[in-house]
């Protein structure tokens, strides 16, 4: 029997039909609550006693023993961050380079600005090789292969696409690159979203995402995956007592992970609001949220293929995208479009394609099929 996950939607409290969860989602009730109930025992036990320490140490231990559960490593691989942009620069500005090094992108401005910026950051430094891509955002292998030579010191993608939902044959550069060349991954766009998750298979040696988008977390939440041995790779952006100690009256060496890149970390009450949002979702089912995401997206792509004035971008095969739906209106701006939407309670947004403005739509699981066909209803009327 095929049955569809079941609905959650009064577990995510919202007065709008909200489908912009590829930016920041609805956190469950349950998270706000864990939130509160931290705070209050924070305060009650004083922030800065003896009892306190072991507290927050709990809740740090606690937030990175799911983490690794869901995306399969070791619970020190998980450092604690703010956002996506925090991990994509560890890497960015913490490997080391030369002159005659260069690395890999794909796209360039198709691509997220935050996995874009830190690495044209370094264009005065090293070469850098920009993979060219077709309309859904896919390159081709053989100039992949052409750009991988001996002074290629990184490889940096996406694993899915914000704009137009594409998700990139990640597996296979992971085989090709075989642990010989460090490869990040922005993986923003998949975790929580996109079924069950191995970085391990992923074969990167560093991996960056956030807890506000599909993970259900709230802001100022990030994580930042890296592997054990890899961690050698890189020079910590900043250091302070909580990564760092001293040997001997002068001289200092790095603590191990995940302190090694954690100095200063203080988004305790974020990290128990995230540790509640992943456990929500491990509960439910990470294959479960990615079936419910397409089925959604799929009555969403489907019925506004059906309007002649609707122009879609992304993959049409579901197995190759997101939940994100993209696309245009003919006759209207599409910011436009999402602002005489939010006036209904509908909560879309604008992104680009290269220059060009599109809507984005990204359903998660806690929608519903009648909050979908609201908003083509709404659509058809504009």
């Amino acid at each position: 029997m095929n049955l569809e996950p079941k609905d959650v939607s009064e577990d995510f409290s919202s007065s709008k039909i909200y489908l912009n969860n590829a930016s920041i989602s609805l956190m469950p009730t349950q998270s706000i609550e864990a939130m509160k109930e931290f705070l209050l025992s924070y305060n009650s036990k004083g922030p800065d006693s003896l009892e306190s320490e072991p507290f927050v140490a709990e809740k740090l231990k606690n937030t990175r023993k799911i983490i690794s559960k869901i995306i399969n490593c070791q619970p020190d691989e998980i450092v604690l961050t703010q956002s996506t942009t925090d991990g994509i620069n560890f890497v960015a500005n913490g490997l080391a380079f030369n002159s005659s090094s260069n690395i890999i992108i794909r796209g360039m401005s198709h691509e997220h600005h935050a996995n874009f910026y830190p690495w044209l950051r370094l264009k005065n430094k090293l070469e850098i090789k920009n993979l060219s891509i077709d309309e859904n955002g896919f390159f081709n292998f053989n100039e992949f292969n052409k750009f991988l030579d001996s002074n290629t010191k990184l490889v940096s993608l996406s694993h899915a696409l914000y704009n137009t939902g594409a998700i990139l044959p990640i597996e296979k550069i992971g085989k090709i690159l075989d642990n010989k060349i460090p490869f990040f991954l922005d993986s923003a766009q998949t975790v929580g979203c996109s079924g069950n998750f191995d970085v391990k298979n992923l074969k990167c040696n560093f991996m960056s995402f956030n807890g506000s988008k599909w993970l259900c977390g709230p802001m100022g939440t990030g994580l930042f995956y890296c592997d054990r041995k890899s961690s050698e790779l890189l020079e910590p952006l900043s250091i302070g007592g909580e990564s760092a100690m001293m040997y001997d009256d002068s001289n200092l060496a790095f603590k191990d992970l995940p302190e090694k890149f954690q100095t200063g970390f203080r988004n305790y009450v974020g990290i128990v609001g995230l540790e509640s949002s992943a456990n929500y979702l491990y509960k439910y089912g990470l294959e479960n949220i990615r079936k419910k995401n397409i089925h959604l997206s799929n009555i969403l792509r489907e019925e506004l293929s059906k309007n002649d004035k609707i122009t879609l971008f992304g993959p049409n095969d579901p197995k190759e995208r997101t939940s994100i739906i993209s696309f245009t209106l003919d006759g209207y701006e599409s910011q436009t479009v999402v602002e005489k939407l939010e006036k209904q309670d509908i909560v879309l947004a604008v992104r680009e394609i290269f220059d060009r403005k599109i809507i984005r739509a990204s359903p998660h699981f806690f929608n519903t099929e009648s909050e979908i066909l609201q908003v083509i209803d709404a659509i058809k009327k504009l």
